[in-house]
Parts: structure tokens; sequence; C-alpha cells
């Protein structure tokens, strides 16, 4: 069956946690109900970010042998996280909300 559902699961975790900071204002989705700063969700996305890496090198040691990893790799996750995040920052910041 090959490693697909890992990736799929790894990938829909990425996806829901970096849109979560702009989703609600609750921090973490659970904590304080007080409206939150943009550096408040910046540094939730952070954390969020090295939530979903453990995640990822759960799955790849479940799946066999950890491969060593270089700063690219880093880089290039952490942009793929933000623009995962874009839709939740669009619907936060740049879509007008009429109440």
């Amino acid at each position: 069956m090959g490693n697909s559902p890992y990736v799929l699961v790894l990938l829909s975790a990425g996806l829901i946690a970096a849109n979560l900071p702009f989703a609600t204002s609750r921090f973490f989705g659970f904590f304080g109900s007080a409206s939150k700063s943009l550096a408040l969700r910046l540094v939730e996305l952070v954390v969020l970010y090295f939530l979903v890496g453990g995640l990822g090198l759960l799955l790849e040691k479940n799946a066999g042998q950890i491969a060593p990893q270089g700063w690219e790799f880093y880089a290039i996750t952490a942009t793929l996280f933000l623009t995962f995040s874009f839709p939740g920052f669009v619907y936060r910041y740049l879509l007008k909300h009429h109440d």
C-alpha cells in the first residue's frame, strides 16, 4: 500500500494547522477569548509548524528509517506551511465581513 496514507494525513494536518490561527480568536483554538493580534497569530503559526513537523517525524519513523535533512528542507517546508495559511489570512484580514 505504500506511504500514501501517511502523506495524506500529514498534508491534511498541515492545511488545518496552518489555517487554525486565522480561523478563531482563541489561542490554539482552546485558550482565551480575547481577540488576537497578528503577532500572536504568527507565533501560533510557528508553534503549529513545529507540531506538524513533529507529526511528520513520527510518521516517518513509523514508516522506516528517518532521513537526514538539511536547512533547505526546513526552508521549503516553512514556505509550504505559509502557503497553506494563505486562505485563512485572506479570510481574516482581506475580506470584508458584513455584520
